[in-house]
């Protein structure tokens, strides 16, 4: 947690599949500092007909590497949030030839009874993660 899910037009290799999910892990834990372990990533390709991500007006110039990312996460502050903002485009600029134009984020938030990590149980309530009393 948190929950990363990335919309891209497919033709990526896997390497390139790799090394994108690896930068958005790398500033995920430098912004947010969770554990290193706690990376959950999940890629969906769409066909080129099947992705519009314009600009809303700011005339931000996209390509055909565009990338989604929406971060499904507990509370985070301001200053966590934009500083993910700048680490990822830093990343994926440096590490996988995307330009900043072409990422695109968007924050959905939650609370702890949102999530179970499995066994049926809600680990952040019943004090199994972060230490939260039972």
């Amino acid at each position: 947690m948190p929950l990363l899910r990335f919309d891209l037009i497919k033709g990526r290799t896997d390497a390139e599949l790799t090394a994108l999910l690896d930068a958005a892990h790398d500033a995920m834990l430098e912004a947010f500092k969770v554990p290193v372990r706690d990376r959950y990533q999940i890629v969906h390709e769409h066909e080129p007909s099947r992705v519009r991500i314009e600009d809303t007006g700011l005339d931000i110039p996209r390509t055909d590497k565009v990338v989604l990312v929406s971060v499904t996460t507990r509370p985070r502050t301001t200053e966590e949030k934009t500083t993910f903002y700048r680490l990822l485009t830093d990343a994926l600029s440096k590490r996988c030839s995307i330009a900043s134009s072409d990422v695109m984020v968007n924050f959905v938030t939650n609370t702890d009874a949102d999530w179970s990590f499995g066994n049926g149980e809600a680990q952040f309530l019943t004090g199994k993660l972060c230490g939260k009393p039972e």
